[in-house]
């Protein structure tokens, strides 16, 4: 797909205003996300402050920075050094119901990724001992989960953008390999917000390697003095569909497979495979948090001998709809560089004592 912002041509504002069909929608979208927030903090209805820290993982870019694999290695870290930590998530298209659900309590999931979204799933998996709380009211979600879990930092996923409950450290993912575009908002670019919205953040990761000297540039004008860390995503194990044991990624090496998923960036899928050494031969893909059914994988077993799809992806993929198939699923962990430093300094950040 040739997306509008791939290859960006040099142009002054008041020929975009002036002459693309999309100027004005892309203002009210990208300035809307703005005025929102200072209603929020200027009006009646200023941003919620509860009895815990708040901790907000974004990002500024639409869809497959890394948000929340980031979200559950910082929850998974503070907890490990002595916090009482919860994850808070909206579960973005889950099932209609309850206006707070809980995903995890923090020993076992509670419910199906259907009933919770998907990125609640996958934070529940990837942050085993920590709640995950699902709720679209973000202060409502904190609430109970300091009611039931004593939680004492809140990590909020994907929360950039969500402006109802105060925050006390806003960390933003910016992936290096696709940058921020041609740093428009949407529609004319892949920004939710315009680039300004980068001065909020207290905190950059870095998520792939380290960036060029360009990024470095354009971030570092908004973003002086944050804390910047760099963290990548590793291929690590890949398990039978519907088991809990793995084994290591590389035996992937010489294997013909086909890849299945419904994520933002399928190429980031691909790239995985081939740096495993495997040779991608197949792919169905679909639009991000896509909603499986059993006709979507009819004809797969006829394509590739092997297929492999996401952890996100797995847990919305029936066991009954792929007897037939070798499906598996390809676990990814994010490694962070120093990851003690990083942890320190978020802690200082946060004004949290270490026990």
């Amino acid at each position: 797909m040739n997306l509008p912002w791939r290859n960006p041509e040099p142009e002054r504002w008041f020929e975009r205003i002036l002459w693309s069909p999309l100027a004005i929608p892309a203002l009210a979208i990208a300035w809307g996300a703005c005025f929102d927030r200072m209603r929020k903090q200027r009006g009646a209805d200023r941003p919620v402050r509860v009895d815990a820290r708040v901790l907000s993982v974004g990002a500024l870019t639409v869809g497959g920075a890394g948000k929340t694999p980031l979200a559950a290695w910082i929850a998974n870290g503070l907890r490990a050094r002595g916090t009482e930590v919860a994850l808070l998530t909206r579960g973005y298209r889950r099932r209609a119901g309850a206006a707070v659900t809980i995903a995890s309590d923090g020993r076992s999931l509670c419910a199906s990724a259907a009933e919770v979204g998907d990125e609640a799933h996958l934070l529940a998996r990837h942050a085993p001992g920590v709640p995950v709380v699902v709720a679209p009211d973000r202060a409502q979600g904190a609430r109970r989960a300091i009611a039931l879990y004593g939680a004492e930092v809140l990590v909020l996923d994907d929360g950039f953008q969500h402006h109802a409950l105060a925050r006390d450290l806003d960390v933003i993912a910016i992936d290096t390999a696709f940058g921020l575009g041609n740093g428009k908002a949407l529609p004319r670019g892949p920004l939710r917000e315009p680039l300004a919205a980068l001065g909020r953040a207290q905190a950059v990761a870095w998520i792939g390697d380290a960036p060029d000297d360009e990024l470095s540039r354009r971030v570092d004008a908004y973003t002086e003095g944050a804390l910047r860390f760099v963290a990548r995503r590793t291929p690590r194990s890949l398990r039978a569909h519907g088991g809990d044991f793995g084994v290591d990624a590389r035996v992937l090496r010489g294997m013909k497979v086909g890849m299945l998923c419904g994520i933002a960036r399928p190429d980031s899928l691909r790239a995985s495979l081939e740096g495993l050494g495997a040779e991608v031969i197949a792919e169905r893909s679909f639009r991000d948090h896509h909603r499986y059914r059993a006709r979507d994988l009819r004809g797969l077993a006829k394509r590739a001998d092997i297929w492999i799809t996401t952890e996100k992806d797995a847990g919305k993929i029936h066991s009954d709809w792929v007897r037939d198939i070798d499906l598996r699923v390809l676990g990814i962990r994010l490694e962070v560089e120093e990851p003690a430093r990083v942890l320190a300094q978020l802690e200082e950040a946060l004004g949290l004592r270490r026990r």
